[in-house]
Parts: structure tokens; sequence; C-alpha cells
């Protein structure tokens, strides 16, 4: 099985030079975007979650859950073991059947209270359609929400794209290869960001792909906690 972190050589061999590469979104990405690692897999022994590795195989977010603890939270440290993001999910039930789904609401830290983004399953129940998720702030009692970004493409593929409200590509999720050309396949793969959208939120919304489309099912109960290494 092929190193699913690079080494400094491999991994300037995967990343080859600061050029434009393609994306599932059909424009080049940016020379300066941050390109992770995603490795669909806990560190812990017996755990769920996932490892990120940055371009030189460095440690760069994590997110661990104990198969035999609490499912109510999951925790993504730093160095330090600070917080970034607190995600909490919010069942939302509509007046009529179809219209049930669930949200998440984003926060900073371990912040309980005015969450900074409210995150929605999109349901295409009449038609195929790229629409993953919507984004929107703020989302503060008494408050109208707006869009800030949306998520499309096909996660099951690893192929999805993040777009704000004036549909800029600021985020990718997208297949990874091994320097030797070795497809890692579904549990191993990248994540570009671009330098407008901070790397913890683009992580964030990783882990919200997992729970509304993952194929191993929800790593969390009411409440994900993450932190940055």
């Amino acid at each position: 099985m092929p190193k699913v972190h690079p080494n400094a050589a491999a991994a300037a061999a995967a990343d080859e030079s600061p050029t434009a590469e393609a994306s599932c979104g059909g424009r080049a990405r940016a020379a300066e975007a941050t390109a992770l690692t995603v490795w669909r897999k806990s560190l812990l022994f017996n755990g769920n979650g996932f490892t990120v590795f940055d371009s030189k195989g460095n440690l760069a977010f994590r997110v661990d859950n104990y198969s035999s603890g609490s499912r109510d939270e999951i925790v993504l440290m730093d160095a330090a073991g600070k917080p970034l993001l607190t995600i909490r999910k919010k069942l939302v039930f509509m007046m009529q059947k179809l219209s049930l789904g669930d949200r998440w609401l984003v926060y900073d830290g371990e912040e309980a209270i005015n969450p900074r983004f409210a995150v929605k399953k999109h349901k295409g129940l009449l038609h195929s359609t790229k629409a993953l998720a919507r984004v929107t702030a703020p989302c503060t009692s008494g408050s109208k929400s707006r869009l800030v970004y949306d998520v499309e493409g096909s996660y099951s593929r690893r192929c999805c794209v993040v777009y704000d409200d004036r549909r800029r590509q600021l985020a990718e999720i997208k297949k990874k290869e091994s320097a030797q050309g070795v497809a890692l396949g579904l549990d191993v793969f990248r994540l570009i960001v671009e330098p407008e959208l901070d790397a913890a939120f683009a992580m964030a919304m990783v882990i919200l792909l997992e729970q509304m489309f993952g194929s191993r099912g929800s790593l969390l109960g009411e409440t994900c906690v993450f932190t940055r290494l």
C-alpha cells in the first residue's frame, strides 16, 4: 500500500511545480492555494475520524472519535489542544414529511451561542442536481440569513467544489494518486483551499459532507469540536 502521508520529495512530485492545475469546478487552481491530503482514518487505535497532512507530510488537522466512547463530541486538535470550531447538529422538522432535513450550526472555538454559519443538506427529491449543501450566515435569532457558500459536485466520487456567493471557487475535494500514479481510493483524497478561505472551515465542510453523504454513517451525535495542529 502506498504511503498516505508524503515526505518532502514525494510531496514535491505530487504537487509538481506551483503552476495552475485543473479542478472539478472547471477552472485552474491558483498557485498559492493550500494543498492538503485527507485520510479518512483516525490516528487513534480503534477510533474513527480523519487525519490531514500538508504538502510536506506534516500533520495539519485530526478528527478523532473513540468507537467505545461518546459519539456526541469529536475533537480536532492542534499542538496546544486549542479548539477552532464547534459543530452542533440541529434537526429541522417541517410541516410536510418531504421537507424533513438536518441542519448543522458552526461556532467559533467551543462557543455555544451566536453561531457563525448554518449548513443545510440539499434535498434533490424531484431531479438530479449537483448541489450538495448550502452555507448561510448570520444565523442568530431574529437575523435574516444570507447565502455565503454553495457546495456542489459528488462527494461519493470525491469531486466537490465550494463556491462563494459570487460563484468564485474557494475550495475543492478531489481524488489523489501517489507519486507513482497509484490511486489511493476513496479513503485518501485531496483538499485544495484558496487563500480567501480558512482551511479549518474547509476541513469542517469535508466532515459535514461525510455526515451527509458518507458510507460509514455519522461520526457525531449532537456536537463536533474542531481544533488545529
